[in-house]
């Protein structure tokens, strides 16, 4: 073992939990009043329900030894046969011990992504029970099918650095079938109902836009920001597991395409609505960040940048489509940020992926067949997440109805669900 690699990947073990706080002050502020506490304790309870789902059956499953590619056995559930000297053959230069916790946050935060999706009238006991069962079944198989050495993905040459299609693509297409399981918010005006309200035929008359839903606190939108960003940084440049240069690379790398995609979303919401909005600048920010996950290790830093700049353009306009074009009532944008990002720079990988970098090439450099994996990749996982998910939802639908009643959703789900408030005022 190296003591200088264990520091590291300490450290960005450290860094990568903050996210899931960052990520609850990022939602937490985006939803309504009645619905902050709610926001923020979601994020918080399925980080400590998925650590003990990870010890007792997920850190096996993933990698494990593997059953024909597709799921690993449950040999190394528990811990029970890892000492704190033992290692694992994925980390050779760290204890398994910080492998296993370094992992944990991973499937710790994907399935708090999701929540957004279905945040201010999802019923939070049915959350919980979403949440354990999408863990086992949808993470795990995704995980070990691209992270475990025989998974079956892996095996045909995708490639995934720090999470881009494990957690992004994983969340974001359930965030998707969330939305639309679970409905639209109560209030909610679209397009097509606001036309036939004014008997218009055509599609050029604006979707009006209440004030109900606007943010309720900005402040902690660009705080949770601003730490995802930070944490991000052990994301991905802990995913090297050595403090190498591949470490470095990635953080910097990682570091310019959340920078290029925030310069683009701004620019094109100068352009589009006349002001660069700072709830869209944040926004834009974890939309690169999401992007460049699947690449860091693989990319450049120009690379990077690209990746970066069409992730804030696409995934802007992706979002906007959202709200003015579709009945789709994702609340907070996941599927346009992590869903597009993470497709985004899992494609940006089989493009941009050079062998000056790390031992990969992508189309840029000759190899059409590392483009063809990744899209592969793309698609079963994209629709694995999508249809699994959308079935899981469907059954704790039936035991537990997932929606809270319009009277609930009314009062806020801080009181209707915790008996709580954010502020006494």
């Amino acid at each position: 073992m190296s003591a200088g690699d264990v520091a590291w990947v300490l450290m960005a073990t450290a860094l990568v939990m903050v996210m899931t706080p960052a990520l609850a002050f990022f939602y937490g502020g985006l939803v309504r009043r009645k619905n902050l506490v709610s926001t923020l304790v979601q994020c918080i309870i399925i980080f400590a329900v998925v650590s003990l789902i990870w010890l007792f059956c997920g850190y096996s499953l993933v990698f494990g030894p593997s059953f024909h590619g597709i799921i690993g056995n449950l040999s190394l559930a528990g811990l029970t046969h890892i000492g704190i000297n033992d290692v694992s053959p994925y980390a050779p230069a760290i204890p398994e011990l910080l492998f296993f916790a370094f992992q944990l946050k991973f499937a710790a935060i994907t399935p708090a992504l999701i929540i957004g999706a279905c945040a201010e009238r999802v019923r939070f006991r049915s959350l919980l029970i979403f949440v354990v069962l999408w863990s086992i079944f949808i993470y795990s198989p995704i995980a070990h099918w691209m992270w475990n050495t025989d998974g079956w993905l892996r095996a045909l040459g995708a490639v995934d650095f720090a999470g881009g299609i494990v957690v992004h693509i994983a969340a974001g297409l359930s965030a998707l079938a969330a939305a639309l399981i679970v409905g639209r918010r109560r209030g909610c005006v679209y397009w097509k109902d606001h036309m036939k309200a004014i008997g218009g035929k055509g599609g050029s008359a604006p979707m009006p836009q209440t004030t109900e839903f606007k943010p309720t606190n900005i402040p902690y939108v660009i705080l949770g920001a601003g730490l995802l960003w930070f944490g991000w940084f052990g994301f991905n440049g802990g995913s090297a597991l050595a403090a190498d240069s591949l470490a470095v690379s990635a953080v910097v790398v990682t570091n310019l395409a959340a920078g290029a995609a925030a310069v683009s979303w701004m620019i094109l919401e100068w352009i589009t609505k006349g002001k660069p909005s700072a709830v869209g600048i944040a926004v834009g920010a974890v939309c690169g960040l999401a992007a460049v996950t699947a690449a860091a290790g693989y990319v450049n830093v120009t690379s990077a940048v690209i990746i970066g700049l069409a992730a804030g353009v696409i995934s802007n306009l992706v979002a906007n489509w959202r709200a003015g074009r579709s009945r789709i009532d994702d609340t907070l944008d996941v599927f346009a940020c992590h869903g597009i990002g993470g497709i985004l720079g899992a494609i940006g990988v089989g493009l941009f992926a050079t062998t000056m970098v790390n031992n990969v090439s992508g189309l840029f450099e000759g190899n059409m067949y590392q483009l063809g994996a990744q899209i592969l990749a793309v698609g079963v996982v994209s629709a694995f997440a999508f249809f699994g998910s959308y079935l899981l939802l469907k059954l704790v639908n039936v035991f537990s109805p997932l929606r809270v009643s319009a009277e609930e959703e009314d009062a806020g789900l801080d009181l209707s669900q915790h008996g709580e408030e954010a502020y006494n005022l």
